[in-house]
Formats: C-alpha cells, structure tokens, sequence
C-alpha cells in the first residue's frame, strides 16, 4: 500500500493447492486472509497449462494437473475455476482460457481460440457473484490475425456479460513487431470504456508502448524476479547491483525515486547485501515495486494533462539517447500517433 499500488493478484491454481478456496472462504476470503484491503484479481489457473504443460492434460472438459509437490491430480473446468474464484472473493476474476505459447503454430493455436470462446459461456453460467466481481474474458489466437479477430467477435458478442477483457497468449518469447501489433489490433477493437488489461507485461518499456496502444492494465512477476538477480530499474533502464563498479558507489539506485531503499541505501550498501544474502533482493525488490508505481502513477498523471506523447517521448529518450530507440519502439509509437522523429 504505501508504494501506491491499487491491485494485487492472486493465483488461483496455487491458493486451490494451498491453503484451498475453502478454507480461504471460510475466513472471509482473500481481503481477510492477506490483510490487503484495496482491490484483488485472481487468475483463471490457465496460465498453468503453459507453466506446467508436461503436468498438464488438456481435453474439452477442461485441463488435469498434477501438483509438482505431492503428486495429486487437479480437474480445472471453467465451472470449477469460476467457483473456486468465487470463493476466493477477489474483485476481478478470469475466464478460464485455453492458453497456448505464444511460439506455437499450427492447429493447437485455432483449436485454443474456438475453445476459449466457448469456455467464456460456461463461466459466465458458472459466475454465481457477477454483483460482487467483475468477471474478464482473455482473448487469444497468437500470433495470428486472423484468429486473434475471431476471438475478438466471439469474446465481443457476450460484452453485456463482462465489465472488462484481458490480452493473453503474449510475453512468451515473441518477437516485439509481433507483440506489439498484437496489442494493437486488439486495443484497438475492445470496448473503450471497459479495462484492457495485458497479461503477463510488467517491463517499462513495455508497459509504456502497450498504453500508448490503448492498454490500461498489466501484471508481471518481471520487476521482483529481476530483482532476485540484483538488477535495478531506472529511468536509464537498469542497473546491475551485482557489478563490480557499484561497490563503493555512495549515490542511492535513483535520485529522483521517493521510496524507502533509495531514501536510506547506498548502491554500495545495496551490491554488499545482493551479493551475500536474501535481504539485498528484498530491498532492491521494494525499490523496483515503488518505480512500477510511480511510473504508472505519471502516465496516468500526463493524460489526464493531456501531455502523454511528452511522457512517452521523454521516457523513450532517456532509455535510449541520441536516437537509438529500436525500429519496433519507433513503429509502434508511430501507430499509437506519437513519432518519435529523429534517426530511423
């Protein structure tokens, strides 16, 4: 809460694992469990098909897990997903979606695009809270255009059903031309008024593209896993804590960033505890948390200024002086109707 952030997520696959949906119910759902008092949102558990897909048998009637700890096989229906979200009481909850790599090809891709459509009515029949939680649908379709607009009409035709959509099937080894004009097309045709969420993006950069495209929303374990790693975020980029140049460097990670890691720690303070013990992650993780937010918290800023494409071009510039920014940063930008300008 007090690095600003509005939204946290649960994963369902996991919380039904342990402690359980249940139990979770029973002591007044996840706000009452964790103690976090603003909004939640839990995943559908589909997610899981891509993490855990040598576990994982996918059928029509739904996906068969096997726990990675003990052993136990899982059956996740859309019917099953929406009731143990329900239980669960997050604000926002997922349909349960046939999630495909964003590297596969071939048949499986359009056998998970008609398959996501119609799961989407099995969870919209299965929702017993839709006055209490806002039930998103996930479009997929890789890579594919054609099937990404299928999803689409098919997702759009249940639009009474769902206060918002989510972008899945991206952030998985794509190239960038293919992400970006993947979040285009799709921004571009979902509801305007209703949230726009893309799954799975939580580096800077991307993040700032992807709202230029349209999108609002985003999750990502990208800014604390780098963080294990010793790796800063800046609005250079990155910082490498771990490097040998940082041991006696008295400046905080950021000078203009207002969090507590960088108010009271030096980087030589910092590369000193990454490089021996856990705590070095914790704090580097904190500081990563407060410049997501921060940095969220000034785009939304210069919107409502009506000065986004000043926002834009100035993070780009920083992250890239001189006019090096990357051709897809520079085509994106340009279909968003911010140019960039400068060299190519």
């Amino acid at each position: 809460e007090a690095c600003g952030a509005q939204l946290v997520l649960g994963n369902t696959y996991h919380l039904e694992s342990s402690p359980g949906s249940e139990l979770v119910d029973e002591l007044g759902g996840l706000h009452s469990f964790t103690g976090w008092r603003r909004p939640m949102l839990t995943d559908s558990g589909g997610f899981q098909m891509v993490s855990l897909l040598h576990l994982a048998d996918i059928t029509e009637e739904g996906v068969r897990f096997q726990n990675p700890k003990n052993g136990r096989r899982m059956l996740l229906t859309p019917e099953a997903s929406m009731a143990v979200q329900n239980r669960l009481g997050a604000d926002v909850i997922m349909a349960l979606d046939d999630v495909v790599s964003s590297l596969t090809t071939g048949p499986r891709v359009e056998e998970a695009c008609h398959r996501t459509t119609r799961w989407i009515d099995r969870c919209i029949a299965a929702h017993s809270r839709p006055e209490a939680q806002n039930l998103f649908a996930i479009v997929q379709g890789g890579l594919n255009p054609r099937l990404r607009d299928l999803s689409l009409d098919g997702l759009m035709a249940r639009d009474a059903h769902l206060p918002g959509y989510a972008i899945g099937g991206l952030a998985g080894g794509e190239s960038k031309e293919d992400f970006w004009r993947v979040v285009a097309q799709c921004t571009a045709r979902l509801p305007a008024h209703k949230p726009r969420y893309v799954m799975g993006v939580g580096h800077p950069l991307d993040v700032v593209i992807c709202s230029a495209l349209g999108a609002d929303m985003y999750d990502s374990v990208f800014p604390t896993r780098t963080a294990r790693f010793g790796t800063a975020l800046v609005p250079e980029g990155q910082i490498r804590l771990k490097n040998k140049n940082m041991k006696g460097d008295q400046r905080p990670i950021d000078s203009e960033c207002g969090c507590p890691v960088c108010r009271d720690y030096t980087r030589a303070y910092l590369h000193h505890k990454v490089t021996r013990d856990a705590m070095g992650s914790i704090l580097v993780s904190i500081h990563n948390t407060f410049y997501m937010q921060e940095l969220t918290q000034r785009m939304r800023a210069a919107i409502e200024a009506q000065a986004f494409p000043e926002f834009v071009r100035d993070f780009v510039g920083r992250q890239f002086p001189e006019d090096s920014a990357p051709r897809w940063v520079r085509d994106a930008l340009d279909a968003a109707g911010i140019p960039l300008g400068g060299a190519a």
